[in-house]
């Protein structure tokens, strides 16, 4: 049974999962629906569909991002080491289950990143006037590629991150050569990843 975490808990992923080698992250989030319903009950009141973005940005030793092609998001989908792959851009988060889905082959990360920070950020949030607000059911999950056997599983409350335009979501990060997650669950307000990410550079 996979592992319901909370805010601020660390897991092994060795220990849950031996021999692992091949991640997937899967993301998803759903819209809150204005009382009412109709036409606009998905666009949050701003007029504009919710286009939520996920993204792994891979920090090194010192939790510091040393280059542009360590960040996977919809514009770079893949890392050139053919370690981590975003399956693509989802515009709206329509449909249950996962909305994104990155890969993550372990074995295959280079030796100088050592941890593999979870994002999402909404698109053109100040021009859309758009926050996690009428953001719910957002979570994001591991699961062992080999088996389709989830491991973890983070689930988040839009209530508590009014305001807020961007989830740093979870940590996956090397430890005495073993992988752990972190979830971390912190709420950022930011104008899209590029902001986001200066706290890493």
């Amino acid at each position: 049974m996979a592992i319901s975490l909370q805010k601020g808990q660390r897991i092994s992923l060795s220990k849950e999962a031996p021999n692992l080698t091949k991640l997937m992250c899967g993301l998803g989030w759903d819209v809150a629906k204005r009382s009412g319903g109709g036409f606009f009950s998905n666009f949050g009141g701003s007029g504009h569909q919710y286009d939520l973005d996920a993204s792994v940005i891979c920090l090194d030793a010192n939790g510091k991002l040393t280059a542009k092609e360590n960040i996977i998001y919809f514009g770079n989908l893949q890392h050139p080491s053919g370690a981590i792959t975003h399956t693509g851009d989802n515009l709206t988060g329509a449909g249950d289950g996962d909305d994104e889905v990155i890969i993550v082959d372990l074995p295959r990360i280079p030796t100088q990143i050592a941890k593999l920070v979870f994002v999402v950020n909404i698109y053109e949030c100040i021009a859309r006037k758009q926050d996690f607000s009428q953001i719910e059911n957002a979570f994001v999950r591991l699961v062992n590629a080999a088996n389709n056997k989830e491991l973890a599983r983070y689930n988040l409350s839009g209530r508590e991150y009014g305001g807020m335009t961007g989830m740093i979501l979870a940590e996956v990060y090397l430890h005495n050569n073993e992988w752990k997650m972190a979830a971390v669950g912190n709420g950022t307000n930011v104008n899209g990843l590029g902001e986001l990410i200066e706290s890493y550079c």
